[in-house]
């Protein structure tokens, strides 16, 4: 297998500065307003509950809007990515901010080695991180030995059903596998999720799904206890085009016909057992 990381780091390298730029990601309205939080930090926050004075981690935290966002909720966080390019512009935006956030520029396997172990109260990931990694067991030893004792993961992610389907067919159709596989899914296309005119040159990415089911047992080998499991029917983005419709209300994407079909995200809280 192609070495994942170093395609994947290509690829986020170069779309973090256009991600930055984009209204999207709302980077200046996070400079000029201080109550200012993220989408996703904002969908997340009734299940989140108060975080207040915690110590938190953001793995995978790209520019770090969604870590500023936490750190505005009181958590002492701190922020980890494998994309200089992405922590240069996550930096610049906490100073910018007047946030006193760490950041880290490491692969997620590598976090324990960087960070330390049993350092955290709160492991935090958000939507589209997962799906960079080729092992979830693996990342599940790496969120518990992060993790204090009686300290707690919360993920929101593309739920894995959303992850079998082919958006550029006509029809939806599960397509991809649902289930993990050794060998990654190969990608090569141009664009971002964003509106942007930038044009890319690093357009290849490797990506996995991983069922539900291993999601959760990879967080149970790991030491910690399962206390909520989520699914929702919406995600932060146009996942299918032409088949999802914008609430305005949440900034959430959904099916717009019957949306009750398809769970596009879950949220998964877990306990480090003392």
């Amino acid at each position: 297998m192609t070495d994942y990381v170093t395609v994947n780091r290509a690829n986020w390298d170069e779309r973090a500065p256009a991600h930055a730029a984009s209204a999207d990601y709302g980077y200046e309205r996070f400079v000029q307003d201080p109550a200012h939080l993220s989408g996703v930090v904002r969908f997340d926050r009734p299940l989140l509950g108060e975080i207040d004075g915690l110590r938190g981690v953001h793995l995978q935290c790209h520019i770090g809007t969604d870590t500023l966002s936490l750190a505005r909720l009181g958590a002492r966080m701190t922020g980890l990515d494998f994309s200089p390019a992405a922590l240069e512009i996550a930096r610049r935006l906490a100073g910018e901010a007047g946030a006193e956030i760490d950041y880290y520029e490491s692969d997620v396997y590598s976090a324990a080695d960087v960070l330390g172990t049993g350092e955290f109260d709160l492991v935090y990931t958000g939507i589209g991180a997962i799906c960079w990694l080729p092992d979830i067991a693996r990342w599940g030893q790496v969120v518990g030995s992060l993790l204090k004792p009686g300290g707690r993961l919360f993920i929101r992610d593309m739920h894995p059903m959303l992850g079998t389907l082919d958006e550029t067919q006509p029809l939806i159709t599960p397509h991809y596998p649902y289930f993990e596989q050794a060998e990654p899914l190969v990608f090569d296309e141009p664009g971002t999720y964003v509106d942007t005119d930038v044009e890319f040159r690093h357009n290849r990415a490797h990506e996995w799904n991983h069922g539900l089911g291993e999601i959760v047992m990879s967080l149970l080998d790991a030491g910690l206890t399962l206390t909520r499991l989520v699914e929702h029917d919406s995600v932060p983005w146009n996942a299918l085009p032409g088949f999802m419709t914008l609430d305005a209300a949440t900034e959430e994407w959904r099916l717009t016909k019957d949306p009750q079909r398809l769970a596009a995200s879950f949220t998964i809280e877990a306990v480090k057992r003392i």
